[in-house]
Order: C-alpha cells, then sequence, then structure tokens
C-alpha cells in the first residue's frame, strides 16, 4: 500500500505554508524519521519527517510552492517491494488537493498520513493522523473551474478568470495558465474603496520602488497587530526605574561567575516576580471569563529577518538569573533562524518588548493577543533625578505598560508596576 504523504498542520493555527525546499528526490528511500522536507509557517521555518519507511515515487507538490493547504498531497511513497506504477495507481481519493503544480492524475489525491517533527512538538505532544482533508473546488453552473492558489493569483494580479482558458483536469485553471493571461491596467476607479491602492498610487506619482513579497511571518503580524489594535481596549502607564544598583549588580556576576548576563534577563526575571506577586496582570479575556494562568510564561519579543517572534520563557518565576539567560540565548538564536517548535513561541500570558539597545527612551507597544499586557522597556541614560531634595544624576529607564482594559483593571496595572519597580532598583532578590 502506497503511503500518502500530506502538507502538515504544524501548529494550531496553520492553514496553509510554503513548501520551501525538498531534502529526498524522487527515488530515494527514506526511512520513519528522517527529514524530508522543510515548510515555512506562518512563524518559522520547521523540518519535516517521514513517519513511513519507502521510497518517493512521487513528488506532488515541488520546492519553492507558496499556499500549500494543509493535509493537500505533497508526496507519494511505495512501501518495499511495492513498484512505482502501483503505487501511483493506489492513490484514489475524490477531493482535489489546494497545492500548485499538482500533476492531473494526483490532482484529486488527498489524506492518509504524514506527521512532521514539528507536529510532534505541539503543546499536546501528540502525533495525531490528519483526519481532515483539502476540500475539493466546487464547479456548478456558471462557476468558474480554478485551483486556489490560481484564484489567489488572479485576485491579486486583476485578471478576469473568464477569460482565461484552463488547461488542468476538466478544464480547470492552473497556476500555468496565468502567465500569459492580460492584466488590466490599474486606474483609480479599480482601487479598493476601503483603503488606498497604494501600487496605483506610487506608480502614477512616479515613485520609484521595489517589491518585497511579505512573508508568511510578516503576514499574520500585521492580521493579529491590526486586530489587536482595532478589537482591543489598550490604555498606557509609565515608571522610571533606576538601573545603578542593577547594573552594578550585573557587572559583579559577570565577573565572578565569567557569565554574559544582560539587563533584558534582570527585566524578565523581574517581571515574572512581579506577575508572581499580581496575577491577576497574567490573563486573558473571553467573553464568557477572564483566564487567570496558574505559570508565568513570558514571550519576549526578538527580531528576526522575517519578522517580530516571541519565544516564551516557561515557568520563569522558578528559574534562575543565568537559566533565563541561557535560556533566552537558545531561543533568540533559533528564532533568528527560524528554528522555534510551535510549543517555545505559541502562547505565554506576557510580553516584553525591549529597544532600549537601540537608544529609545519609551515607547507604547501594541498587545499581543490574546494576552492582557505588554510591557515596552526604554534605553537605560544618565537623566537629572531628585534625592533628598537635591538634583543628583542617575540612569534611568522608562517602561510603559500596555494593557487590555477588558480583563485587567488600571489598578491592577499600576499595581504590577509598582511590584517591577523595585524589583529593578534594588535587585538583589532577583538573585535569590
Amino acid at each position: 500500500m502506497p503511503t500518502q504523504i500530506l502538507m502538515p498542520a504544524l501548529s494550531p493555527t496553520m492553514t496553509e505554508g510554503n513548501l520551501t525546499k525538498w531534502l529526498k528526490k524522487e527515488g530515494d528511500v527514506v526511512k520513519a524519521g528522517q527529514v524530508i522536507a522543510e515548510i515555512e509557517t506562518d512563524k518559522a521555518t520547521m523540518e519535516v519527517e517521514a513517519v513511513d519507511e519507502g521510497k518517493i515515487v512521487k513528488i506532488v507538490i515541488p520546492a519553492g510552492s507558496q499556499g500549500v493547504k494543509v493535509n493537500a498531497l505533497i508526496a507519494i511513497l511505495a512501501e518495499e517491494g511495492e513498484s512505482d506504477e502501483a503505487a501511483l495507481a493506489g492513490v484514489k481519493a475524490p477531493a482535489a488537493i489546494n497545492a500548485p503544480s499538482a500533476s492531473p492524475s494526483l490532482a484529486e489525491a488527498q489524506s492518509a498520513s504524514l506527521l512532521g517533527k514539528a507536529s510532534s512538538a505541539l503543546p499536546t505532544r501528540g502525533r495525531e493522523s490528519a483526519s481532515s482533508a483539502a476540500s475539493a473546488v466546487s464547479h456548478t453552473g456558471n462557476r468558474v473551474i480554478a485551483s486556489p492558489l490560481a484564484k489567489r493569483i488572479a485576485e491579486q494580479s486583476g485578471i478576469n478568470l473568464n477569460n482565461v482558458r484552463g488547461t488542468g483536469p476538466n478544464g480547470r485553471i492552473v497556476k500555468a495558465d496565468l502567465e500569459n493571461a492580460s492584466v488590466p491596467v490599474r486606474s483609480a476607479a479599480s482601487a479598493p474603496s476601503v483603503g488606498l491602492d497604494v501600487v496605483d498610487y506610487a506608480t502614477k506619482l512616479g515613485m520609484a520602488f521595489d517589491e518585497q513579497p511579505n512573508s508568511s511571518v510578516r503576514k499574520v503580524i500585521a492580521k493579529r497587530l491590526s486586530e489587536s489594535k482595532q478589537q482591543v481596549p489598550h490604555f498606557y502607564l509609565s515608571v522610571d526605574c533606576e538601573l545603578d544598583a542593577l547594573l552594578d549588580l550585573r557587572k559583579q556576576l559577570n565577573e565572578a561567575a565569567g557569565t554574559k548576563i544582560s539587563v533584558n534577563d534582570f527585566i524578565i526575571r523581574a517581571t515574572a516576580l512581579a506577575l508572581k506577586k499580581i496575577p491577576a496582570a497574567n490573563a486573558s479575556w473571553t467573553d464568557n471569563a477572564i483566564l487567570l494562568y496558574k505559570n508565568v510564561d513570558v514571550s519576549v519579543a526578538v527580531a528576526t529577518p522575517n519578522g517580530l517572534i516571541t519565544p516564551i520563557i516557561k515557568k520563569a518565576d522558578s528559574k534562575t538569573l543565568s537559566q533565563i539567560s541561557s535560556e533566552m540565548k537558545d531561543l533568540a538564536a533559533r528564532a533568528r533562524d527560524g528554528k522555534l517548535r510551535p510549543e517555545e513561541f505559541m502562547g505565554g500570558g506576557f510580553s516584553i518588548s525591549n529597544l532600549g539597545m537601540f537608544g529609545v527612551k519609551s515607547f507604547s507597544a501594541i498587545i499581543n493577543p490574546p494576552q492582557s499586557c505588554i510591557l515596552a522597556v526604554g534605553a537605560g541614560e544618565q537623566r537629572a533625578v531628585v534625592k533628598n531634595g537635591a538634583l543628583a544624576i542617575a540612569t534611568v529607564m522608562t517602561v510603559t505598560l500596555s494593557v487590555d482594559h477588558r480583563s485587567v483593571d488600571g489598578s491592577v496595572g499600576a499595581e504590577f508596576l509598582q511590584a517591577f519597580k523595585p524589583l529593578i532598583e534594588k535587585p538583589h532578590a532577583l538573585v535569590a
């Protein structure tokens, strides 16, 4: 019996992904557990491994394909002793896959079993068989017969599919059919009514530009943060924290132990202890109840080539500074390489975004749903302060807490900062 390799769901929110690379080719024999492909999800590039042994007789979806739907057929394995012809003939299922460049004889095939490495790393840690299949495109009456990818390309390019001849199965329009299709000239009248057609606008004004395609990560960031700013009632609270004692302690610890604990590590630890003291800030809003998290899992914003990602220091209140420092270095490095597992960046009850290393004095961050709070950390800089009625110089850092007013009241936000500030200014409690 052939094994159908399907596009896996590598995170709970994934509906499609980009098949960036095949690490095996047609004719290769693979064993269970061997990595066979790399897939770009909405947050990272994940490795996919085979769960069955066999020979790859057909790669249905080529490397570089984008927008491949979850559960779409991507390759076929023949078991030992099975001929290629028998394996290909054994793939029979009615629904079409939502993926580019599928061969006509296999475009109707779907669903059996494949699980990637990242699937096994989901919070349930279970390897679940893919049970749902990509739905077929319905073609009745005068409806245009086109693959989902072709429809999306046509929509983005302004191509009228009624004017395109399909060369796929049953006259279905596929990606290749759109390459020679005529694209209408953009006009102001054709711009979306809900917003400005920026390409048309820039072109008409003679503003030269290069187009940088949006990665899956960038698209998700844009969608989630737009929803957050529009739907979550933000309010903001700021305090100034003196850093001199913390900087002295950090220097002593690093010199004594030969470590490189950062100011951000202290901030993570202080945030965790403040949340432990004020658990009402470690929450999420739902229509039926406010969820109060039992564990203190702190998400930390990390800039990557594809956009922002927030790896999580789990149970941060129970970890030492050195443990937080080591874990954060590892998470940040793998975040930049796109190698985080889903459970390492999905979840968390509270976020930290630190732009102090760029010299930013203060800023207000957008809440990362479904969390209720995010702490924006500015640069430590020397400022004039009043101590005992006299002017003095101190290294001061401004932090701003963005809060979802539905789930966290102003008093709770203030209590959190009231607990956070002394931990920063008298940091010996952070090394206890």
